[in-house]
C-alpha cells in the first residue's frame, strides 16, 4: 500500500514498521533535496570541466538528511501541537498522529540524522573551510525550526520563502561553491528557479490545507492572503523558472541551457490542474506532479549544462 493511500487505513500499518517510517520520512519529497545538488554540481562542471564525485556525494547526503529531518520534525511537531485534533485535515497521514511511530522514536531519529548530517558537514570542511559547516548548521536550524520551537515557521506566512531560500538559493549556490570554490551567474539564476519550484510544492500543500490550517491557528501564506493570493503565488512560482532560462543560456553562452523549455506544456498543465482542482485530497496528485516538474526541470537543466561543456 502506498503512503498516499494510508490515511484512512491505520490498521494495516504496524507500529514501528518500515512503512510507518516511510510515512514519517516521505521519500517522494526527497526530490526537493536531489534537484538543487544536481543543478549546482553540473553548472560547476559546465564552467570548470571537472567534478569531485566524493564531495558531490557528501553534499547530496547532507541535503537528503536535511529534508529527512524537516519531514520528521514536521510529523512530530504537528502532532505535539495538536494539529490533528480537529477534523477536516486533507493532507498526507502523519505517523506519530496515527500512532504508527512514537514521538520519542521520531525525535531520536531526528537527533541521529542531525548528527550524521553534521559529520558530513565536518568532512566537507576539508574542501572549503569552516564556512561550509556554518551553512550546514544554518540549514539544520531552519529544518528544525520549520515545525519546532515557540514560533514554528510552518505557522507563519514565511514557509514558502524559507523553502525557496534553503532548497533553492543555499542548496544550489552552496553546492557549486563547495565543488568549485566560486559561483557563476547562471548558478545564481538556477538557484532562484529551483527554489521557486520547491516553494511551489509547499504552496500546493498549504493551499490544500487552508481550511484546516485556519482552524488550528496556522497562519500560512494561503491562510494569510486567501485562496486568490495562494493561486497567484503558485502560478508565479511555476512560471518564474521558465522566464529565467534565456538569461541562463546567455550567461553560459549556450542554448543548451534552454532544454527545460520542453517542460512548458507540463508546467501549463500543472497550473491548470492546480486552478481547477477540487478541495481536498485531490491536491495530493498536484503536489506530487509539482515534485516531478522540479526534478525534470533540474534534470534537463543539468543535461544542458553538461552538453554546453562538451560541445563548447
Amino acid at each position: 500500500m502506498s503512503v498516499e493511500n494510508a490515511a484512512h487505513t491505520s490498521e494495516v500499518i504496524r507500529f514501528r514498521s518500515l512503512q510507518a517510517w516511510a510515512i514519517a520520512i516521505r521519500p517522494k519529497t526527497l526530490l526537493v533535496a536531489i534537484s538543487p545538488v544536481l543543478v549546482g554540481a553540473t553548472l560547476g562542471f559546465q564552467r570548470g570541466g571537472v567534478i569531485d564525485v566524493v564531495a558531490a556525494m557528501l553534499v547530496l547526503g547532507a541535503a537528503l538528511l536535511m529534508q529527512v529531518v524537516t519531514n520528521m520534525q514536521n510529523d512530530v511537531g504537528y502532532t505535539v501541537r495538536g494539529g490533528e485534533a480537529k477534523a477536516g485535515r486533507t493532507g498526507l497521514p502523519r505517523a506519530t498522529s496515527n500512532g504508527w511511530l512514537g514521538v520519542r522514536d521520531v525525535r531520536l531519529a531526528i537527533v541521529v540524522a542531525a548528527i550524521v548530517a553534521t559529520a558530513l558537514g565536518v568532512a566537507l570542511v576539508a574542501y572549503r573551510g569552516w564556512p561550509v559547516l556554518a551553512i550546514g548548521v544554518a540549514s539544520l536550524l531552519a529544518a528544525l525550526a520549520y515545525m519546532g520551537g515557540p514560533k514554528p515557521i510552518a505557522y507563519t506566512p514565511f514557509g514558502e520563502l524559507t523553502v525557496f531560500a534553503f532548497f533553492g538559493l543555499v542548496a544550489v549556490i552552496g553546492t557549486d561553491w563547495v565543488l568549485t570554490g566560486n559561483v557563476g551567474a547562471a548558478t545564481v539564476l538556477a538557484s532562484v528557479a529551483i527554489g521557486a519550484l520547491a516553494a511551489a510544492a509547499l504552496a500546493v500543500n498549504n493551499h490544500r490545507d487552508i481550511a484546516h490550517d485556519r482552524l488550528v491557528g496556522r497562519r500560512t501564506f494561503a491562510v494569510t492572503f486567501g485562496d486568490a493570493g495562494s493561486r497567484h503565488l503558485f502560478s508565479a512560482l511555476v512560471a518564474l523558472p521558465f522566464v529565467l532560462l534565456p538569461a541562463m543560456a546567455w550567461f553560459t553562452g549556450s542554448p543548451a541551457l534552454m532544454l527545460p523549455v520542453l517542460l512548458t506544456p507540463m508546467a501549463l498543465d500543472l497550473r491548470h490542474r492546480f486552478l481547477r482542482c477540487p478541495p481536498g485530497t485531490a491536491f495530493n496528485d498536484v503536489l506530487f506532479r509539482t515534485f516531478r516538474l522540479e526534478l525534470w526541470f533540474a534534470a534537463l537543466l543539468s543535461a544542458g549544462a553538461v552538453l554546453a561543456r562538451w560541445v563548447g
